[in-house]
């Protein structure tokens, strides 16, 4: 899906994502397998933070 969706002014950059993945929660083993990967996540939370938009506000290419 990350190929697919709208590129927003907002998104992580390859340097960024290097320094916040360390700190960023891995997916735990076991369970239902993650919809959506934590870059994409992230990605949202940028978004929804610089948009300051209600979360039903987000656009649709982006995690709910």
């Amino acid at each position: 899906m990350c190929g697919l969706r709208t590129r927003y002014s907002t998104d992580l950059s390859d340097a960024e994502w290097a320094i916040l993945r360390p700190l960023v929660p891995a997916v735990k083993s076991g369970g239902r397998p993650a919809k959506h990967t934590r870059r994409e996540i992230l990605k949202a939370l940028a978004y929804w933070l610089r948009a300051g938009c209600a979360w039903r506000l987000l656009p649709y290419d982006l995690p709910p």
